[in-house]
């Protein structure tokens, strides 16, 4: 599944960087959306169209489907697998429908900041839509960040579409978002400094000297509640940098799937397809791809806000290799 994390860099800059992890090949690449541009939505012949142009990873799947990206506003959002969502069965009346892999391209068309995106829930509602791409609906929620480092999860549960307070500034997946913050109770002890020494009777076990030991107990699998205590305590104690795209990369290469490390149930590997890392204040996208060493960055241009249709954007999907001798 997927990992994200928001960072301020020693600017005091907001970043939202995420991986990509799934098991069926997604194609995304980065893809300029301009303002206005028109959505086709399953629930709605009319489609959608917002004020806001954005950017972010996107492909086409009987219309365009965004997985994430960043508006001229400074609001970025991602969509992560949530298995426990409850879309609706039908449309409701009197709100806007969306299918759960149309949100992303809603919101960031839609609202300026997460305190919008907050507001603008009641009239919302995702309802259950097959994708094309998969066969059946896609349970998804979403997180949210915006210039200020305002950030927040959005998750339907049975009362509809609801907004939850982001303290922690990640998400992953499973379970849904209030238990991974419970479960962070259980972690109090960890911490980037040596262990300090403790006493077994007349032995003195001491961590002196020994870096990491304050982390011992950290979990370092691939399940969504590891990830989400793992990236928790990578967050916090990531320092602030001036060069934060290349933070971000080291911060989430703990979280990166290789091919075959991680197999589904039918013994499908889920890989990390890409990771992303998204610039609020200056409304920039980056793209890695998995074989890419190099990232491919896309910014907001003025011509391609304009631009009657979206635009996609071809990247370096190689390692780059400086040959010495």
């Amino acid at each position: 599944m997927c990992t994200g994390m928001t960072y301020q860099d020693d600017a005091g800059r907001w970043y939202l960087a995420r991986t990509m992890d799934f098991d069926v090949a997604l194609d995304a690449a980065p893809v300029i959306v301009p303002r206005h541009h028109r959505f086709t939505a399953a629930a709605a012949p009319e489609g959608f169209a917002g004020p806001h142009g954005f950017v972010g990873a996107g492909r086409l799947i009987d219309g365009l489907v965004m997985l994430d990206g960043v508006n001229s506003a400074g609001l970025a959002a991602t969509a992560q697998y949530l298995t426990e969502s409850k879309a609706t069965v039908s449309p409701v009346p009197g709100k806007r429908n969306l299918a759960a892999y149309e949100v992303i391209a809603y919101l960031l068309g839609h609202c300026a900041s997460a305190a919008e995106v907050k507001a603008s829930l009641a009239g919302l509602n995702v309802v259950r839509v097959t994708n094309a791409l998969l066969g059946h609906p896609v349970p998804l929620h979403w997180l949210v960040a915006d210039r200020t480092g305002a950030c927040g999860v959005i998750e339907q549960t049975e009362a509809g579409l609801t907004y939850y307070d982001n303290p922690v500034g990640v998400m992953t997946n499973s379970p849904q978002f209030p238990w991974h913050l419970q479960n962070l109770g259980n972690y109090p002890h960890l911490t980037n400094r040596v262990a300090p020494s403790r006493e077994y009777g007349t032995l003195t076990a001491s961590g002196a000297g020994a870096a990491g030991t304050g982390a011992v107990g950290l979990p370092g699998d691939y399940t969504s509640v590891s990830r989400f205590v793992r990236a928790a305590f990578v967050r916090q104690h990531l320092a602030p940098a001036t060069d934060a795209i290349v933070a971000l990369g080291h911060a989430l290469a703990p979280f990166d799937q290789a091919a075959d490390v991680k197999l589904m149930a039918d013994g499908r590997p889920e890989v990390t397809q890409y990771r992303a890392y998204l610039d609020l204040a200056a409304s920039t996208y980056y793209f890695q791809a998995y074989a890419a060493t190099r990232l491919t960055r896309v910014r907001l241009t003025e011509s391609a806000l304009a631009a009657g249709a979206p635009t996609f954007v071809a990247v370096d999907e190689h390692p780059v290799v400086v040959a010495v001798n």
